[in-house]
């Protein structure tokens, strides 16, 4: 069985994308959960946009639900597409634009992580980036 997300993971992750958001000069709020969409950790950079803090932990939530990367659920969830609507689901929690990413070990989903506050593009580096910390750690 492959093991959750650890807390000390979820640091690595959260100092990584805060790192990138920093790099690029946009105050981010930045989430990690687990493989279940529970919430293990949250930063609100200084000057982040408070409307974004449930939106970034929307998207760890999302993708750690749908186990796939939020950007990819846009283009179904439009009208004509096979989910339309799907925005709407799970008590508005589902985001279906870029910046969130699901997390995996031996191609298992372990977690998620999210970000929001600034550009979409902004956002998924930031993610990425907290991704790509994670990599070296398992």
């Amino acid at each position: 069985m492959v093991q959750e997300l650890t807390l000390a993971e979820a640091k690595t992750i959260l100092d990584a994308a805060e790192e990138k958001a920093e790099e690029l000069g946009v105050p981010l709020n930045l989430a990690v959960t687990n493989s279940e969409g529970n919430l293990l950790g949250f930063r609100r950079m200084d000057g982040a946009k408070l409307v974004a803090s449930n939106i970034a932990q929307n998207k760890a939530y999302t993708a750690a639900a749908v186990k796939k990367p939020t950007h990819e659920l846009k283009e179904g969830a439009e009208p004509g597409g096979d989910v339309y609507g799907l925005h709407t689901t799970d008590n508005g929690r589902v985001v279906v634009f870029g910046g969130g990413f699901p997390v995996e070990h031996d191609g298992v989903v372990v977690g998620a992580v999210g970000a929001s506050g600034g550009a979409v593009s902004e956002d998924m580096e930031a993610s990425q980036a907290g991704l790509d910390a994670f990599e070296p750690l398992r």
